[in-house]
């Protein structure tokens, strides 16, 4: 692992991680197609996953302190039997994080036969694909106006069923939950902000769970410096890409990333078959 695989790594992981285009199908590109052929270090990967995490934390920090706070105002009123109605914004947040979190456990036992996927850029390429269908039919569905406070648990649920059919090899998770927000009547911009507050959890969980598998595979500490680089430029593109993630709910359509779903899964297929 030199330098520039590491930032070039990292830059593919900040891009894809919040644009709805899969991270985990670039990336695998990025080894494949880009002549980055040596395997990724599972330790270089969880730290990956760690800066683009703390992308989201910088970007939606206000909102992570008023559920934090929240939190603990609600123990407080469980314990003295004091829960306001209506329920506070930031506290059914919380509840809806919870729900959506739910659907993940389905897939632990099975996790590492869904990772083995991104051996196959056949699979890859169809998943991007599929990718670019919803991405397109987001975009033809009136827009909602489910926040917080109107969204129901089985909205929550059903937005993370759809978290975790994206831990696919292809498959965008942000491109996922955003475009299950909106078939559910999310208002747009809620559907953002959801999509990454409920990858809070999901990507904390999943570094926890393969922090130790790394560990046991072996850490190149020596390396670690060049690993720093690559999380760096995964935490700063990151942040580039939820601010334009935000301007396009407001204003923009997510028919453009379908068109490059489209184009780059077909393009994988291609090559694959002339190979």
């Amino acid at each position: 692992m030199n330098l520039f695989t590491s930032l070039l790594l990292g830059i593919i992981q900040g891009l894809a991680e919040f644009l709805p285009i899969s991270s985990s199908g670039h990336l695998a590109l990025a080894q494949h197609l880009l002549g980055v052929n040596t395997e990724v270090p599972a330790f270089f990967d969880v730290l990956l996953h760690l800066g683009t995490l703390l992308a989201v934390l910088v970007a939606y920090w206000g909102d992570v302190v008023e559920i934090v706070q929240e939190f603990f105002r609600g123990v407080g009123d469980v314990v003295h039997g004091t829960t306001p109605t209506p329920v506070p914004p930031a506290r059914r947040m919380i509840l809806l994080i919870i729900v959506g979190t739910l659907p993940l456990f389905a897939i632990l036992p099975i996790h590492k036969k869904v990772q083995a996927l991104g051996d196959s850029m056949v699979f890859i390429g169809m998943a991007l694909v599929v990718t670019g269908f919803l991405l397109f039919a987001c975009d033809l569905v009136h827009r909602g106006h489910k926040t917080e406070r109107s969204a129901t648990l089985l909205d929550a649920l059903l937005v993370g069923v759809g978290q975790a059919l994206a831990t696919m090899p292809g498959v965008s998770r942000s491109g996922m939950t955003i475009s299950a927000g909106c078939f559910l009547g999310f208002e747009r911009s809620f559907a953002v902000r959801f999509s990454f507050l409920l990858s809070i959890p999901a990507v904390l969980g999943a570094n926890i769970l393969s922090l130790k598998d790394a560990l046991e595979a072996g850490v190149d500490w020596a390396a670690v410096p060049v690993y720093l680089a690559g999380v760096v430029a995964s935490a700063v593109v990151g942040y580039a890409c939820i601010r334009l993630l935000k301007l396009i709910a407001q204003k923009g359509r997510f028919g453009g990333f379908a068109y490059y779903c489209w184009a780059v899964g077909l393009l994988i297929l291609l090559l694959n078959l002339f190979r």
